[in-house]
């Protein structure tokens, strides 16, 4: 039958409609996995993903490598299939042996990148706070997620070289999420929006520590409104707490919009102070081969054709890659110290992830052009 798969054997649904159609005829719905992995040194990060486009027929996956002043990124797209269970393009596969906890990400080799790697969450997932956004009297961003933090464990392996993955040392976050975001080709614009784009400010830190992870998404208009507030600490044990509404100093290094740190301001719910000093160790714009907004040569969701593989590397020394930096969102490998009551900070690593793009009226950056001092 037209529509029916194997999956609706199963008491999943969620709408009356076979699992094979969205419940939405919106062409930018999405379903997409998020990792990234890093050692604590920032002298490499990989990000990866893969996603589903059922109003556009299409699935893809991504491979990014940052190492040694380089990005590295495999593409890989096809026509989507609905063996849901067996998520996988070309040569790229998630394998799902404990939901919630054990993750397996294989790429076979491809123009010389391959990685097998396993994750496994260190506290249990969170459920973030929708996301909506509107461009005028439609809406643009409607997304879902939950993020996990973890370990991982496995073999990188580029250009002959293998790269040991021991979860002692390597660390990392992931995301679900799915809804509504731009995705595939450019849409006709139709009228201009009113008022116009000014601009947008997002912040992003899952990090662990020993016996919790502490997750912040703030998202904030140009005149600072924050529009997203959502910061919980996740105990190893289950425990979710709720962190108030933290207060952020973002540092970007002189001349530009990259962050080189950042202190938040959190609040526990017996009203005492925890402050997160969270550093850079490596900037990854996902602009720069990950396929993400603003990025040129790969945006996820673009019909490509069947069986569709290709490797692009990019010298971030490059003034024309420098100059993409300040208009997309970089993710960086982040070094943090916990303090909590004066005492001294707790060391823990995770994910920066931060962009400006735009005005921001209380960093201090007027237009899409203005610079930190």
């Amino acid at each position: 039958m037209p529509g029916i798969i194997p999956l609706d054997e199963f008491p999943l649904h969620q709408a009356p409609l076979p699992l094979a159609y969205a419940n939405s005829s919106d062409r930018n719905f999405y379903d997409r996995w998020y990792f990234n992995a890093h050692d604590r040194t920032g002298d490499i990060m990989l990000i990866t993903g893969m996603g589903y486009y059922p109003n556009l027929g299409t699935k893809d996956a991504f491979v990014l490598v940052a190492r040694n002043g380089k990005q590295t990124a495999v593409h890989l797209s096809d026509l989507m299939d609905q063996d849901r269970l067996n998520p996988r393009v070309g040569r790229y596969r998630i394998e799902v042996p404990e939901p919630l906890h054990t993750i397996r990400v294989v790429l076979e080799e491809t123009d010389g990148l391959a990685l097998d790697l396993t994750w496994e969450g260190t506290c249990p997932v969170v459920q973030e706070q929708p996301h909506v956004l509107r461009s005028g009297s439609r809406v643009t961003l409607d997304a879902q997620r939950f993020a996990q933090l973890g370990t991982w464990s496995g073999t990188i392996a580029i250009d002959g070289e293998d790269i040991a993955v021991d979860p002692e040392v390597w660390l990392g976050s992931r995301d679900r999420s799915w809804g509504i975001r731009p995705v595939g080709e450019a849409e006709p614009p139709g009228a201009p929006a009113d008022p116009p784009f000014e601009g947008m400010w997002w912040l992003y830190v899952p990090m662990q520590f020993e016996d919790f992870a502490v997750v912040v998404i703030i998202q904030e208009s140009p005149d600072g409104y924050r529009t997203l507030n959502d910061c919980t600490r996740v105990w190893k044990d289950g425990r979710v707490e709720q962190l108030g509404w933290p207060l952020i100093d973002v540092r970007y290094a002189s001349g530009t919009r990259t962050p080189t740190g950042a202190t938040i301001r959190c609040t526990t719910p017996e009203g005492k102070p925890l402050v997160l000093e969270v550093e850079s160790r490596l900037a990854v714009p996902l602009h720069v081969g990950g396929g993400y907004g603003g990025d040129p040569d790969w945006i996820h969701g673009t019909w490509k054709g069947e069986g569709f593989a290709e490797r692009v590397t990019y010298d971030m020394a490059d003034d024309a890659v420098q100059g993409r930096f300040m208009f997309g969102c970089v993710d960086h490998v982040g070094r943090a110290l916990c303090s909590a009551d004066g005492a001294d900070g707790q060391e823990g690593f995770g994910l920066f992830e931060h962009f400006c793009i735009g005005r921001h009226d209380p960093s201090g950056f007027t237009d899409f052009f203005t610079l930190a001092p």
